[in-house]
């Protein structure tokens, strides 16, 4: 009887442990935001492509948003780790930084993140985690994006003519700590007034864009910070009564009521993304892959906001779908 009894616990472990042969995916969002959540159905639109569909049976995607609470984040990635899943998407900073933290064996593949540099997630050689995969995203084009701002408030180019433009930063996102040392630098050079004003959360941004909207800017400026994106509603409701056209490095902002944007689409983000991870789940040979940087930068512009605000744009920008 004991024989049997071992033999039948044997074969009961074998099962436990047995992975299943259709690759499971983690996918979290960091918190909840219609412009983020377009990275989301790249990356599953990227499977879809190259033969992955949950509808088919041959792939399985958990998907979770921590709606912005770290904690939560937290236990989302301990969740994936101990399902296990074949691999972690993980949408926007905070997300792959919190997975990069508690996995170095799972793949993770990031999105509408900086690069690992920006990220301080190299280690003392200065390389990236090997599981770090995915796409991100450096600030070279901040530089353009800013500066969108001087060429379309001050077309004749009025070296008297100064601009003041507010700007909201979360301290604890290094990207966007690095973007506004940049725009700083940025200002100085091209007669910009720059109000720079910091938030810890959601909570905050409505209190303080009405304290930048007192200090009588020209423009506001949207950078690459997830506080930001998760009350860009609220930023721009303000800013519209308060007839100041809001400008951006991320194009999926402008549909959202944005004026003019140089930055990465989205979706496509999300779709690169997902490509990669659809070929690394077809490689029998895991090597060789690495993060990428974005490929696809968009130049758009809002024409209903524009007309609002009665302001001409470059001919090279194409108006949002």
């Amino acid at each position: 009887m004991k024989k049997y009894i071992i033999i039948s616990l044997l074969l009961l472990s074998g099962c436990v442990q047995k992975k299943s042969a259709v690759p499971v995916v983690g996918f979290v969002d960091a918190f909840q935001d219609n412009t983020i959540a377009q990275a989301k159905d790249g990356f599953i639109d990227a499977l879809k492509k190259n033969g992955f569909d949950e509808k088919t049976g041959n792939i399985k995607i958990l998907y979770r948003n921590a709606q912005g609470n770290i904690p939560t984040l937290t236990q989302i990635v301990n969740y994936f780790i101990s399902e296990p899943v074949d691999l972690i998407a993980a949408n926007a900073s905070l997300s792959a930084i919190t997975a990069i933290q508690k996995t170095r064996t799972v793949p993770v593949f990031m999105m509408v993140a900086p690069t690992p540099t920006l990220m301080k997630v190299l280690d003392q050689n200065g390389n990236p985690p090997s599981n770090l995969l995915g796409v991100g995203e450096n600030l070279d084009y901040i530089d353009t994006s800013f500066l969108l701002i001087p060429r379309i408030l001050n077309p004749t180019g009025n070296s008297e003519k100064t601009i003041s433009v507010g700007m909201l930063f979360n301290q604890s996102e290094p990207q966007s700590v690095e973007a506004i040392d940049r725009i700083r630098q940025l200002s100085g050079k091209n007669h910009i007034n720059l109000v720079a004003l910091p938030v810890n959360s959601s909570a905050d941004v409505q209190l303080v864009t009405a304290a930048l909207l007192n200090k009588n800017i020209n423009a506001f400026f949207a950078n690459p910070d997830n506080t930001v994106f998760a009350s860009f509603e609220s930023i721009e409701k303000q800013c519209k009564q308060g007839k100041v056209p809001i400008f951006t490095s991320e194009a999926g902002l402008v549909s959202r009521g944005a004026l003019v944007a140089y930055g990465a689409d989205i979706y496509q983000w999300g779709f690169q993304a997902g490509e990669q991870a659809a070929a690394w789940l077809l490689s029998t040979d895991k090597k060789g892959f690495q993060w990428e940087m974005v490929r696809l930068r968009k130049k758009v512009y809002n024409p209903s906001v524009a007309q609002i605000y009665g302001l001409s744009i470059p001919k090279d920008f194409e108006p949002v779908k």
